[in-house]
């Protein structure tokens, strides 16, 4: 019973920091989606950002395993202070109004770009639950998978929507990365 409880908070936790992380995406697919886009590119960026959100935490995860064997009972400390860290780039940016939406998501650069852009901290996330040895496939599909709907979710909002939405998504996933980085530390 105590296993079931300690996997169910485990998988709450990956759910809610693959949400906060899929923020990102929201706020870049909303951006996008408020300048107008096709369905047909609204499927291939959602797919191809759901494909950089796993590739980015699994090659964290490899590198957080091997620095938190390296690190032993150092390793929470330092990914709390990852994820703070990381949580408090994210509200700096968010804050400071980066445009990442001037790449033109129709060419392959773009989508690249755009791509990357918004799974990077996937990485970083994932050196984090490397460090705690979280389920790997378990995370890596989870944040995957929302990180694809959410930009997707984003995208079809924006084409209906117009306005200023898309700005305080990244600032709310990296308050919440920065809250578990305190918990952590803790």
């Amino acid at each position: 019973m105590v296993e079931a409880q300690l996997q169910a908070g485990q998988f709450l936790t990956l759910l809610i920091i693959a949400l906060a992380l899929g923020l990102d995406a929201f706020s870049l697919g909303l951006g996008i989606g408020l300048k107008g886009i096709r369905l047909r590119d609204i499927l291939k960026l959602g797919t191809v950002i759901a494909l950089f959100h796993v590739i980015m935490p699994l090659a964290g995860i490899y590198t957080g395993q091997y620095v938190g064997v390296l690190l032993g009972s150092v390793a929470t400390t330092a990914a709390g202070v990852l994820l703070v860290l990381l949580g408090g780039h994210m509200i700096y940016s968010s804050l400071r109004g980066e445009a990442v939406q001037s790449f033109d998501h129709k060419s392959l650069w773009g989508l690249l770009v755009l791509s990357l852009s918004v799974s990077i901290d996937s990485f970083s996330v994932g050196i984090t639950l490397g460090m705690f040895a979280a389920n790997m496939w378990t995370t890596v599909l989870l944040i995957g998978l929302l990180g694809g709907l959410m930009a997707v979710l984003g995208l079809m909002l924006g084409r209906k929507v117009s306005g200023n939405l898309g700005e305080y998504g990244e600032a709310i996933g990296g308050g919440i990365l920065f809250i578990f980085g305190i918990l952590f530390i803790f």
